[in-house]
């Protein structure tokens, strides 16, 4: 006989900050590895730093592809789990990483066939081309770390062994942010590889964690079973339902790649250094959206077991408290934004013109930053009740249909300032869609137990 998962039986608060504290403490430190990484980078050049930017709708889309995948991984295991169909959530565990995988051929291809023409048109300025093409070919060819790396730590989050998921990220981010000066800078026994070096500690740091994954899955994972031989035989029903929940989630966060893209673009008909001041505060911003992604993430397999378990009220609690503590985070990344704006652009060696650039940029998209952490806690329960494309419609109504549109007609004005206000905008239209979709989901789901 299994024992109960702690999930449905440890006092709720309690349970929230044990399965999301491991998870907030390593996405912190993988933001700081994010922001370290960009520091070292804008030593080399202001041209390098916006390389690196240009890079990252990319690999954005390589996150979104592996997070996606892992949201339904872990939705059909920790669901499987509560309805004690454990040869279910077996399945689960081993068709993902057979989908892994195949995931990362996609962006082999990619980067030995698209890295070029990506970063060519975005700017024609061939400094910048060029380090932002020699970064992205290393970062999608030899993506296998990040692709596996994901997927152990979804299978881990997905039965409650959150802190083997924090050490594996963690361990996988310090390893990155050690490496990054000796590589570009040629430190010591290394050659100076400047951009590529950047590249290379990353895969470097991701290669650890993926392997770390691995064994304490095999090691500690007791409830699910990994198996060469199953993983070999693939099942359309498991992959369906892994996608069925996976898909809108892949699809809103590269709706994420496609704004950064075209915020790129839309910021590039300014300058360079408009273009590099967004990329700074993509790095800034994820000290506090890291966080709560963090408690997102440790919240869904909470919702999705003890919705299995029909536990009508443990689910109100959960969520109640994840409102409570995303908005606490939120509100804290927008004093400091108000509050010390060039203190946090002086980390990255920013110029004159940078500063003037920067410092109302960050004071102006931090006024959004409350309103994204309810949207991102409200968000949590589309996707632990396997209804993920209300998530999709969200991200869709937010980035595409109200941010780019708005920001593109603001930058008609010739004003740069004045570019920035299209976040705080979206944000709000945002939560009125967040709202609708919460209260559908909810009164005929949680409600009705």
């Amino acid at each position: 006989m299994q024992k109960e998962n702690k999930m449905g039986v440890m006092p709720v608060k309690q349970l929230i900050i044990s399965m999301s504290l491991p998870m907030m403490i390593s996405m912190l430190v993988q933001a700081l590895y994010n922001v370290v990484d960009s520091i070292f980078v804008a030593k080399l050049s202001e041209d390098a730093l916006t390389a690196v930017t240009l890079a990252f709708p990319m690999q954005n889309l390589m996150i979104a592809l592996a997070s996606g995948t892992g949201v339904g991984i872990n939705a059909l295991l920790s669901r499987s789990l509560g309805e004690k169909k454990f040869e279910n959530s077996d399945a689960a565990a081993n068709m993902g990483l057979l989908l892994t995988f195949f995931n990362y051929l996609v962006f082999l291809i990619i980067g030995i066939f698209f890295a070029g023409p990506f970063i060519h048109s975005q700017t024609n300025i061939e400094a910048i081309a060029n380090y932002g093409k020699e970064y992205l070919t290393i970062i999608c060819c030899l993506s296998f770390g990040v692709f596996f790396q994901v997927t152990f730590e979804r299978l881990l989050q997905s039965t409650g062994k959150t802190i083997y998921s924090m050490i594996t990220q963690a361990t996988g981010a310090l390893i990155n942010i050690i490496f990054d000066p000796l590589l570009i800078f040629g430190i010591g026994p290394f050659p100076a590889l400047g951009v590529a070096g950047a590249a290379y500690a990353t895969i470097l740091g991701q290669l650890v964690a993926s392997i770390i994954g691995l064994f304490c899955n095999l090691k500690f994972n007791n409830e699910i079973h990994i198996s060469l031989k199953k993983i070999l035989k693939p099942s359309s029903r498991i992959i369906g339902e892994i996608y069925y929940v996976g898909v809108p989630s892949i699809l809103m966060m590269s709706i994420g790649s496609i704004m950064t893209y075209l915020m790129n673009r839309i910021l590039g008909s300014f300058s360079s250094t408009a273009t590099a001041v967004f990329g700074v505060y993509f790095k800034l911003q994820s000290f506090f959206f890291m966080p709560v992604f963090g408690l997102n993430n440790g919240l869904i397999p909470v919702l999705a077991y003890n919705y299995g378990a029909r536990n009508k009220d443990r689910i109100k609690q959960a969520l109640r408290f994840a409102l409570m503590l995303a908005v606490s985070i939120m509100i804290v990344g927008t004093l400091c934004f108000l509050t010390i704006p060039s203190v946090l652009l002086s980390m990255f060696n920013a110029s004159e013109s940078m500063v003037a650039i920067g410092i109302p940029a960050l004071r102006i998209i931090s006024l959004s930053f409350p309103i994204a952490g309810i949207c991102i806690a409200m968000g949590s329960i589309f996707q632990a009740f396997s209804k993920s494309f209300y998530s999709l419609f969200v991200s869709i109504g937010r980035q595409l249909v109200v941010l780019i549109p708005i920001a593109w007609l603001l930058s008609l004005t010739g004003v740069l300032d004045n570019v920035w206000w299209a976040f705080p905008i979206a944000e709000l239209a945002s939560v009125v869609l967040s709202t609708f979709f919460f209260k559908k989901l909810y009164s005929s789901t949680v409600a009705k137990m």
